[in-house]
């Protein structure tokens, strides 16, 4: 079965906690804090393998899910690390973020990695703490949370050509006549439901790779027909043949047939158009082709046809020669934008956008957002020592600031996640 979309969920491990321990050794005197550190969270790493052809496995494996790290280990000894997941791909995977879009991985070479979801760093021990103020710190930082959403993995089939035009043009014999891939070839619309790639040889000994794409209709960039589904395919080729049937066999207008097709091209997200295009004129063995020919050429006195008839293998070479050509000068489509920006930088004022304060009546705010979920735990705050250490985490936050300019004074009431706490200027 061709599966070439799935939605998966991602979830990368847990780091582990930092460990709250002393030194009790005989002999030793004032042995102190001796907690270690925990382990990171394992990776969720996305690698395109040569051998495969399909999604399949991820429709039966939607969720995606690394190894947490250890726990800190007494006598400051490092939690191991989580194991990373390595989810195996086809060559041309796409994988993207289900909610903005954003492409976290192409995978276009072989053995290509890419991390799709970092693990979480694990907690520091409470040795770290120790200081002339505090020598037996009885706290220690929990492991962070490692990145979970819901992604899109997307194959989009790595073929230099692509074949277009309307279902039963001749796409699938010519694909079988110049290749020795094996189409499914039938007198009736949409023969082909999926891509078939083929490699192709020309005369002179160049080679690339041709791919068979199910026939477009009127509308196939709005979502009708098969066109929708399969457009995405023929995003990394890099030159275009568009199959016309000359003959008209189904009483369509071949003229008609290339604006449709065009328009769908270009309607698309990815400007399909500026691809080079090589027009083949096909079934040329019918009565009306060459009146056809002819209406097409005193329409389009610009554009080149080849014509051909493929059921019998005639006029193939040159438009292999032709395609072969186009590669030569052709660069690569990038897929998506290139804003030339190689990292993101985050500011304070990112870090705000997390962070919700909202006024419910006279002194009492509410504090809410989901980077706030990420380090809140009730449960740790049984010691001084823990809300002095959550405490500083809200300094770090910048929670204090916010509430001060949204305009709360000392004794008001802050509500966390729930539970409240009274806001004391220093």
């Amino acid at each position: 079965m061709f599966v070439d979309q799935v939605k998966v969920h991602i979830k990368a491990g847990k780091g582990g906690d930092g460990l709250v321990s002393f030194r009790h050794e005989k002999y030793v005197a004032y042995g102190g804090p001796f907690g270690g550190d925990g382990g990171n969270g394992g990776d969720v790493i996305f690698e395109a393998d040569p051998g495969m052809t399909t999604l399949l496995d991820l429709r039966y494996h939607r969720k995606v899910i690394a190894t947490p790290g250890e726990k800190g280990k007494n006598k400051k000894m490092h939690g191991a690390n989580g194991e990373h997941k390595v989810v195996k791909v086809p060559l041309g995977t796409i994988v993207k973020r289900s909610d903005n879009n954003q492409v976290l991985a192409d995978l276009t070479k072989p053995h290509q990695r890419q991390v799709v979801a970092h693990g979480g760093r694990g907690g520091r021990g409470n040795w770290h703490f120790r200081s002339s103020h505090n020598t037996a710190p009885k706290y220690a930082e929990q492991g962070v949370l490692g990145e979970e959403f819901d992604c899109i993995v997307e194959l989009r089939v790595l073929a230099d050509v692509g074949l277009v035009g309307f279902p039963s043009v001749g796409k699938s014999t010519f694909l079988d006549a110049v290749s020795k891939a094996r189409p499914e070839i039938g007198d009736y619309p949409f023969t082909t439901i999926t891509p078939n790639v083929g490699v192709v040889q020309t005369g002179d000994g160049r080679s690339f790779v041709l791919a068979d794409l199910p026939g477009l209709i009127e509308g196939a960039s709005d979502g009708k027909g098969l066109g929708h589904q399969f457009l995405r395919h023929i995003e990394r080729c890099r030159v275009i043949i568009h199959v016309i049937d000359m003959g008209a066999e189904d009483g369509r207008d071949p003229l008609n047939d290339y604006e449709v097709i065009n328009n769908e091209l270009k309607s698309y997200q990815i400007r399909l158009l500026e691809r080079p295009q090589i027009v083949v004129a096909n079934k040329m063995d019918m009565e009306n082709s060459e009146e056809n020919v002819r209406r097409f050429k005193e329409k389009y006195p610009d554009i080149p046809v080849y014509e051909t008839t493929t059921i019998i293998h005639e006029g193939l070479e040159p438009v292999l020669r032709k395609a072969a050509d186009l590669l030569a000068t052709t660069p690569v489509f990038p897929i998506t934008e290139d804003t030339g920006e190689t990292g993101v930088m985050y500011t304070f004022e990112e870090k705000k956008k997390d962070i919700v304060i909202e006024k419910e009546e006279d002194g009492v705010w509410n504090v809410s957002g989901p980077r706030l979920e990420r380090v809140f735990d009730i449960n740790k705050l049984n010691t001084e020592e823990d809300f002095y250490l959550f405490a500083n985490k809200m300094r770090y936050l910048g929670i204090d600031t916010a509430l001060r300019e949204a305009g709360c004074q000392d004794g008001d009431t802050v509500r966390l996640l729930g539970f409240e706490f009274e806001f004391i200027e220093n």
